[in-house]
């Protein structure tokens, strides 16, 4: 679910608890938790809304002043459904943060990370790659993703899309520009290199 980072401390404080979207259909599902730039949203609820009847209170609990700011900002074409999404900040620290910060590696840890890096270099189109990325992540880290990209020579969103992979495993950090292995990552990496 995207949500703009300048929402952030509003959702923090809880002055931000709603979002308004058009679309086909629900793109988030409630009970879910979803990663954003605002942090990790849990959505309470997904309900189609008459935009007619969007109010000026809804409009403030969005991070808007007024419900003509809010519909002036609401994008997609106006024929398309629109959704007021309501949620709350998730509870305690981003699972994947806990996981990046794992520093020792048992042999156990080291096996299933190969059969699962084994298992993306499997369904990718271009063939394996989750070694060499790791590898290039830990020589240069900082580097923007389009870098990083045009050195394999692929495309910047299907690159971060497989970053985000190594992320989900706990082996890289994204950083404000580029990334860096975390240490989890280093020392999977370590690990790797020495067997």
């Amino acid at each position: 679910m995207l949500v703009q980072a300048r929402f952030r401390e509003a959702i923090a404080s809880g002055a931000v608890t709603l979002t308004f979207r058009r679309w086909k259909r629900p793109q988030v599902v409630a009970g879910n938790t979803y990663r954003t730039a605002a942090g990790r949203l849990v959505v309470d609820a997904v309900d189609v809304v008459d935009p007619g009847r969007i109010t000026d209170a809804d409009a403030r609990r969005a991070g808007f002043s007024s419900r003509a700011e809010l519909l002036r900002e609401l994008r997609g074409a106006t024929d398309l459904p629109t959704y007021r999404i309501r949620f709350h900040p998730a509870a305690g620290p981003d699972p994947r943060a806990l996981l990046a910060a794992t520093v020792t590696l048992s042999d156990d840890d080291i096996t299933e990370l190969r059969l699962r890096l084994a298992r993306l270099d499997r369904a990718s189109s271009h063939g394996s790659w989750t070694e060499d990325v790791l590898q290039t992540i830990a020589e240069r880290p900082g580097v923007r993703a389009a870098d990083l990209a045009a050195s394999f020579g692929r495309d910047t969103q299907p690159f971060k899309l497989d970053v985000r992979k190594l992320k989900n495993l706990g082996l890289t950090i994204s950083l404000e520009v580029g990334y860096r292995l975390s240490p989890r990552g280093e020392a999977y990496l370590a690990a790797s290199h020495a067997s």
